[in-house]
């Protein structure tokens, strides 16, 4: 039985994120895959039963990666406008950094492995966002909404702007960049939107 190289299995993982991205779940292929990452398909085999496999933990990689980033220096017991700004801070890092993975995060949630990568991955940090939720609503320092308005408003202002920071371009074509200004002019907004 052949072992495990950790660089090989590295650039399998950053290969597939990249193939994924590109060609989406339907055009990737774990032939391809190996042709790409320069290993033989059986390289893939020891890594991975089969693709699903593969892409299953490729999700759950990713989710743990993005709820280590966002619980960093964040409590669910935090102001609410403390707490938000640092899941701003926090989402906004990472998704500076790793745009590949979240370009790979959105695709496969929204995908038929969503349930089984958010199960794996993200159950604590569900756990927490939404202790955070309601201690803010119990504290009367968030509006009594709904969990899908207050993530619509709290996060897609920010989604939305790091998305023109990724393209280069605002929402006309022209040039954009994402400034501290830009950034905190939009959580202001949030704030006055969901605050009593």
């Amino acid at each position: 039985m052949r072992t495990r190289d950790t660089n090989k299995e590295e650039i399998v993982k950053q290969k597939a994120i990249e193939m994924l991205v590109k060609l989406g779940i339907e055009g990737f292929g774990m032939n391809r895959l190996a042709k790409e990452s320069g290993v033989s398909v059986a390289t893939l085999y020891i890594y991975y039963t089969d693709k699903d496999d593969l892409i299953k933990k490729i999700g759950i990689d990713i989710g743990q990666s993005f709820f280590n980033e966002m619980v960093k220096d964040f409590s669910s017991t935090m102001p609410f406008k403390e707490g938000l700004r640092k899941q701003w801070e926090n989402r906004g890092r990472f998704a500076l950094k790793h745009p590949l993975n979240v370009a790979c995060w959105e695709l496969l949630s929204h995908s038929s492995y969503r349930d089984y990568i958010m199960e794996e991955s993200l159950s604590d940090f569900k756990i927490i966002m939404g202790d955070f939720f309601k201690n803010a609503i119990a504290k009367k320092e968030l509006l009594p909404i709904s969990v899908e308005v207050f993530w619509s408003v709290a996060y897609g202002p920010l989604y939305s702007l790091l998305r023109f920071e990724n393209e280069g371009k605002n929402f006309g074509g022209g040039p954009f960049k994402l400034t501290e200004k830009i950034a905190d002019e939009a959580f202001e907004l949030v704030i006055k939107a969901l605050t009593p």
